[in-house]
């Protein structure tokens, strides 16, 4: 069965006679399911970062098979109508925002972190494939919206969303010369999307949570897979040259920013602006 037609499924399931503790249960198995397929670039992605080896294969060096890898997924993914045309877009805008800031991080004058092996599609110390890490998230974000039809009420102006979005980014980059404001962007951020909720379709029934809460989660999830990154040596940070140690927990507040930015890249994707409810 292709995956167009499960999606097909998974939006509009059938209709069940179940009360009490059987429809949670069919309800909180509908929901793992879709959380797992609107994950699947990611899936496939992390699963190629922990099964490559560190030596590479058949004269590949890890990065650059890395990168195949991904090149061949997201084809796929467009392939089987699993992606548009306009989705594509926006997933490579992530990538090019990512490898950017890549190369500023790894940069000599920063260092704050490295990818210690060797490849043709490394540059300026950076592997290509890093750029799909961000591209994941983005993907994640657009197979979510679709699989839980997902609404956002009392989201905030554009105009304000994308400015903090603008920012958040900045401080990446402006942190390492004029202080780190981060938490002042998270507060002004909390503020912008306090009465912001998402409401999401797991069966039949819709449920609702505060926007804010579900960036801070996402956040968590994605510093969770850092630190298998980490772990398996694809890159590292100073502090894990000798021996590996857990990414510090304050990379959970950098990415759930970084969710944000791109949950606001999503959120101005034509087809996406329907579902959401901007009050006068």
């Amino acid at each position: 069965m292709p995956l167009s037609s499960i999606d097909r499924y998974l939006h509009q399931p059938p209709p069940a006679n179940l009360q009490g503790w059987a429809h949670g249960c069919l309800e909180f198995l509908y929901f793992g399911i879709k959380e797992a397929r609107a994950c699947l670039f990611a899936g496939l992605f992390f699963a190629s970062v922990l099964l490559v080896p560190k030596s590479g294969w058949l004269g590949i060096a890890r990065y650059d098979l890395l990168f195949l890898i991904a090149i061949a997924i997201q084809l796929g993914m467009l392939w089987s109508k699993l992606e548009t045309l306009d989705e594509l877009k926006a997933v490579a805008l992530f990538h090019v925002a990512g490898f950017a800031l890549e190369v500023f991080k790894v940069s000599g004058s920063i260092q704050s972190w490295a990818y210690p092996d060797a490849a043709y599609t490394k540059f300026w110390g950076v592997p290509l494939f890093s750029g799909f890490m961000y591209a994941s998230v983005g993907s994640y974000i657009i197979q979510a919206w679709r699989l839980f039809d997902l609404r956002i009420r009392h989201h905030p102006s554009y105009w304000m969303a994308t400015l903090i979005a603008i920012l958040i980014y900045v401080n990446f980059f402006s942190h390492h010369y004029i202080g780190d404001y981060r938490w002042y962007l998270a507060a002004c951020a909390l503020g912008l999307y306090a009465r912001a909720t998402v409401q999401f379709r797991t069966w039949h029934t819709t449920r609702s949570m505060p926007l804010f809460l579900a960036f801070i989660l996402i956040g968590f999830f994605i510093w969770l897979a850092e630190n298998l990154g980490t772990f398996f040596g694809i890159w590292r940070y100073p502090n894990q040259i000798g021996a590996w140690s857990a990414v510090h927990v304050s990379k959970w507040s950098s990415w759930s920013l970084l969710v944000i930015m791109s949950f606001t890249i999503i959120a101005n994707l034509k087809h996406i602006k329907q579902d959401i409810h901007i009050p006068d």
